[in-house]
């Protein structure tokens, strides 16, 4: 057990959610178990609206109203006044989203770099990039400790910013019970709902260009043309791609090339969706597909196998440290193996029963107990 004393310790929550968003979940999932573990620290939580009436905390937990999203000028000044009034020992910044002119005593979480490698179209002007350095650089250097989610982030960090290996605590995300096996019939009900067959490929995220969606719709392009030139399996007829997430205007190419193949009648993109639907299509999904080219951890294969769906996945950055030997992995720049792969799992049953073993296996290692319990033990190298 961790003890402080009379300890004032901030959280940035502006990313607070209940919902499967990666940052959100987080935040979520370790302020929980704070609360439980160290009642005697005075917690104070940093939140946006509608997070900060939406959500109720313990009476002893303080919540202070910032309105300052992330990526902006407000979070400069007006978070960074906030910040200053409260004179915290301790400030986690549960993202890089630190005030540059922030001097307090405060730990980084930093779950990828993925702007760094793949910047997007939102990071094409010079000041968004010019920010972008500057607050990460200091949320990096300037930091006490800083926590990555994997150690492939840790790496990245090291080789990017030139930091001391010893300065890094690689912490694990976990994942929520809620992920399981459904009954058939909400399976079915669900299928029904969104007009769904018996068998489809799930993708959940968003559709930034590291996800690597047109790839995969071109490699289910594939798996359906294989399947019909060859008149078989029966049961793979009518295979539909099931694309979960917000419509991004920004990355047009996704709808693009679904129009291209001429899959309109395939690739039902069907938006974002509860959290009670989205758990009962990670367990009717016949396979659950994660192409992405970068990741700093990657919950939603670990998701897909604790709800015993067997999953592929890229061969690249941190999904093999994550998902170990419970998977089938392909490279996600040939869309020929990626197709080989992913078809490999719908008509290799002694495979698929092996993946579903493997993955609830591997599921085992990852706890937010665990990593609520490692996260104050870093606030404690810092506070002593």
């Amino acid at each position: 057990m961790i003890y402080f004393v009379h300890m004032k310790i901030g959280i940035d929550a502006r990313m607070f959610s209940d919902s499967f968003t990666g940052i959100g979940r987080y935040n979520f999932e370790l302020t929980k178990r704070f609360f439980v573990l160290r009642p005697d620290i005075e917690w104070i939580l940093f939140l946006n609206e509608p997070e900060y009436s939406q959500f109720y905390f313990p009476e002893n937990i303080q919540k202070i109203l910032v309105d300052a999203p992330h990526y902006s000028f407000s979070e400069q000044w007006k978070f960074l006044r906030l910040l200053q009034r409260e004179q915290c020992d301790l400030v986690h910044f549960t993202h890089f989203n630190a005030p540059i002119f922030y001097s307090g005593t405060f730990v980084t979480t930093i779950h990828d770099t993925t702007i760094s490698f793949y910047p997007g179209k939102k990071m094409n002007s010079w000041w968004r990039k010019w920010a972008y350095e500057k607050v990460i650089d200091h949320a990096v250097r300037d930091a006490a400790r800083l926590i990555t989610v994997s150690e492939n982030t840790k790496k990245d960090v090291e080789r990017l910013f030139d930091i001391d290996s010893q300065k890094i605590k690689t912490i694990w995300n976990g994942i929520g019970e809620e992920f399981q096996p459904f009954p058939l019939v909400e399976e079915e009900a669900v299928r029904s709902k969104f007009h769904i067959g018996s068998e489809f490929l799930l993708y959940t995220g968003n559709w930034r260009e590291h996800k690597n969606l047109p790839r995969l719709i071109r490699a289910f392009g594939k798996i359906l043309r294989e399947t019909k030139r060859t008149g078989g399996p029966s049961h793979l007829q009518n295979l539909q791609l099931i694309i979960t997430g917000k419509e991004d205007p920004y990355y047009p190419e996704v709808k693009k090339t679904i129009s291209e193949l001429g899959l309109q009648d395939s690739v039902q993109c069907i938006g974002l969706v509860s959290r009670e639907d989205l758990l009962r299509l990670y367990s009717a999904a016949s396979v659950f597909v994660f192409p992405s080219l970068y990741e700093g951890f990657g919950l939603p294969p670990l998701e897909a196998m604790q709800s015993e769906t067997p999953v592929a996945a890229s061969r690249i950055s941190s999904i093999p440290e994550i998902c170990g030997e419970g998977v089938q992995y392909f490279d996600p720049e040939n869309v020929d193996d990626m197709a080989q792969n992913i078809q490999r799992l719908l008509v290799d049953e002694p495979r698929r029963k092996e993946l579903i073993q493997k993955g609830k296996e591997r599921v085992q290692r990852f706890s937010w107990d665990q990593a609520a319990e490692e996260t104050l033990k870093v606030y404690d190298s810092v506070l002593k």
